[in-house]
């Protein structure tokens, strides 16, 4: 075995694991120290807001960083509770990539787990469609990412499924957000 293979097979993933790692803490950090700017995004970039929002709290790798609250505050003040979903369904897409490239650069972690290995007996099965009906269940997709980047599953396909799933969740979200301000009103 040559030099460029061992750097593939192993400097390549434990980069990639440190890299999201990384991205994680500091996306938390972030949100810790700095909350008082999530509602300042609200009021100064609309449907930016709930992209960048959906996009960062997606980006954490199974840390309780749920953004539905947020979608749902979203939907009731902007004026499009629809383009609300659109935006945050297309951060949440991207944002679901640092659990695809935690999954792609190893499994060691979560491959004891259970779930884990339902997720990848589902995607191996399923595909896309695996992966879209678990992008609309809240809090185990990251394990649905890193099992499609362990079986090295098409990065395309994976984004593809995910946006569609997120973005028809966070409609919803941004719907029953937007419809239970107005029945708080009335």
């Amino acid at each position: 075995m040559g030099k460029g293979h061992w750097f593939k097979k192993n400097l390549i993933p434990i980069l990639t694991l440190l890299f999201v790692i990384a991205i994680t803490v500091g996306i938390f950090l972030f949100y810790r120290h700095y909350s008082v700017r999530v509602e300042e995004l609200k009021e100064s970039y609309h449907y930016l807001a709930p992209f960048l929002i959906s996009l960062t709290l997606n980006a954490t790798i199974v840390l309780p960083a749920g953004n539905f609250l947020i979608m749902a505050a979203f939907g009731a003040v902007l004026p499009s509770a629809m383009l609300v979903g659109l935006a945050g369904g297309v951060g949440a897409a991207i944002g679901e990539i640092t659990g695809y490239m935690a999954g792609y650069s190893g499994r060691g972690v979560v491959e004891r787990l259970k779930l884990y290995n339902r997720m990848v007996e589902w995607l191996k099965r399923w595909g896309m469609l695996a992966i879209f009906v678990l992008s609309l269940i809240p809090f185990f997709f990251d394990l649905a990412g890193i099992a499609a980047g362990v079986l090295r599953y098409p990065l395309w396909k994976f984004l593809i499924a995910c946006w569609l799933g997120r973005t028809v969740l966070y409609i919803a979200i941004a719907f029953a957000g937007a419809w239970g301000w107005e029945a708080v009103l009335s």
